[in-house]
């Protein structure tokens, strides 16, 4: 008996080993839009390099200070996809991951730094020009942690007939309240993204932050186009974000958006967002099937 255990365990293994995708780090495309070279990371599942298949992309964006490697060092995307997909609860996957600094992802008020008009006009068409993805909205979804959480509501509620699915983890949402009460400091080194430096108060609810607002946006934009993308926002109940969170909730709630929200224990950190990571792929993944 011991001896087959060893045999099925051995063979589960190999297995295993069989179906690992391919990951590689630190690929580079060159944006006219952002006159620079901008970094990526990509997981091609188990037998892309073996066939001539086209997959359906999952853009997964990082937090605030990380790079296209957060994901692949810290996230351990590759070990989760491998065993979430070899188990059938997610169907292969390729998974796209950029360097997006720290733009939260949007263009800025200066215009200076047009993260959003790259992303949507360059670097889609460049990665699923270059791999074999099915270029459709149907096979086409988002996800990220933190300041990615929010590139990926941003990007699906303002381009909602390119994705099909969005899943925020620990979204960096804020409500008007919250963002009148930014300390000073932390306003003009952080969150001048959004605005200007030396706003205060009332005067940073100016037409740039309720543009990139993912409640206002709930609020303002036709029902129709939000109930067109599947959204799973996740976060946890020891997170600094949670208030932003739960009233995107709310709005989804009475708009009638409909959505999968999660609170779990725990907080803002990687061991919360490699939990979610299985999640997201099989939310996703359901969006990928008929």
């Amino acid at each position: 008996m011991k001896l087959i255990c060893i045999f099925c365990l051995s063979l589960l293994s190999s297995f295993c080993i069989a179906q690992s995708g391919t990951l590689k780090e630190s690929l580079a495309i060159d944006s006219r839009i952002l006159g620079k070279e901008v970094k990526y990371s990509i997981y091609l599942p188990h037998g892309y390099e073996n066939t001539n298949r086209s997959y359906p992309v999952l853009y997964l964006l990082h937090g605030y200070s990380d790079d296209e490697t957060g994901w692949t060092q810290f996230g351990e995307v590759q070990h989760i996809a491998d065993k979430t997909i070899a188990s059938g609860e997610a169907p292969p996957t390729i998974i796209v991951m950029p360097d997006g600094g720290v733009s939260f992802y949007i263009n800025s008020h200066d215009r200076k730094v047009l993260y959003e008009d790259f992303f949507i006009n360059e670097f889609i068409p460049a990665i699923e020009k270059t791999y074999r993805i099915r270029s459709k909205k149907e096979f086409r979804a988002l996800a990220g942690l933190s300041m990615g959480g929010y590139g990926s509501l941003i990007f699906s509620l303002k381009h909602p007939d390119l994705f099909a699915a969005a899943a925020p983890l620990s979204a960096a949402v804020w409500t008007d309240e919250e963002i009148q009460k930014i300390p000073d400091e932390r306003w003009d080194s952080f969150m001048s993204v959004f605005l200007q430096k030396g706003l205060r108060g009332k005067d940073r609810l100016n037409k740039h932050w309720y543009d990139n607002s993912p409640i206002k946006i709930v609020e303002t934009a036709p029902l129709e186009k939000l109930k067109s993308v599947r959204y799973y926002i996740d976060c946890g109940d020891d997170d600094f974000l949670i208030k932003g969170n739960m009233a995107l909730h709310a709005a989804m709630i009475d708009k009638g958006v409909p959505h999968e929200f999660r609170v779990r224990d725990g907080g803002h950190s990687w061991p919360y967002w490699r939990t979610a990571l299985p999640e997201v792929l099989k939310f996703v993944g359901k969006s990928f099937t008929r």
